[in-house]
């Protein structure tokens, strides 16, 4: 199904979004675009600084990072494209301009099927249908559950969890005292600028220490041609690609 990835797992609730989210979750592989958003974080990173140290540890895997920062500029890009493994996927690549330093987050979010035995319903996609998966960084070492609604205003909320790790040929699934969730709202806010923009505020909690990462501003958003105007499903720029790439969940 050459469907948009959000509405294939939201069914029928992908028509209630509004319009301008409708229109930014609309990418399909083979479309010969690519979406890209500029804007401001009002707030964005790691509040704890207590907890940086460790953060900045992880921060090689473009997931993760130490710094804190307000009214910090970004930009986003989105690539729809299928994945090596033949899924249809949503690869983000978000550049984070710190005074003096500027940060990579990218991730790849996956259509997958449900299978026998796994929970369905409210807000996990159509019964009998698909969901979403998301890996998370530059390896894709960590894979989350998406589990998305709409709500009656027309934005989107997410939140990431029951999160695995892969190392080698390890599947470890993490305990839900030691799991982080990731929660999302994003909708448009048509009194921002003059012309309106789209919104996006996430906070990352884990259950035993409490906040870890947040962000939230505000963003243009456009979708552009690829150069050499490519077409095929499977196409991804390789400055887009993972250093590797994960079929497990």
């Amino acid at each position: 199904m050459n469907a948009p990835i959000y509405q294939q797992a939201l069914g029928a609730d992908f028509s209630r979004l509004q319009p301008e989210l409708r229109e930014y979750f609309s990418l399909v592989p083979g479309s010969g675009r690519y979406g890209v958003g500029e804007g401001t974080f009002d707030v964005v990173g790691c509040r704890q600084s207590w907890l940086r140290p460790l953060m900045r540890l992880t921060s090689s895997e473009e997931a993760f990072f130490p710094e804190y920062g307000e009214n910090v500029p970004f930009r986003i890009e989105n690539h729809a494209h299928l994945d090596p493994f033949g899924r249809s996927s949503l690869t983000a690549r978000r550049e984070i301009r710190f005074p003096g330093r500027t940060r990579m987050f990218q991730d790849t979010t996956s259509v997958n099927q449900w299978s026998e035995g796994q929970e369905q319903g409210k807000g996990k996609g159509p019964r009998g249908g698909s969901h979403l998966v998301d890996y998370v960084g530059r390896y894709r070492r960590m894979v989350t559950d998406l589990n998305l609604r709409v709500t009656p205003e027309g934005r989107l909320r997410g939140v990431s969890e029951a999160s695995r790790l892969f190392l080698g040929p390890l599947r470890i699934p993490l305990p839900s005292a030691l799991d982080a969730k990731a929660y999302a709202e994003q909708w448009w806010d048509p009194a921002v600028g003059p012309a309106g923009r789209h919104r996006i505020q996430v906070k990352v909690i884990q259950p035993q220490i409490g906040l870890v990462l947040v962000y939230a501003g505000s963003f243009d958003y456009r979708l552009r041609p690829y150069t050499g105007g490519s077409s095929a499903q499977s196409f991804l720029p390789r400055y887009a690609q993972p250093d590797r790439w994960e079929n497990r969940t």
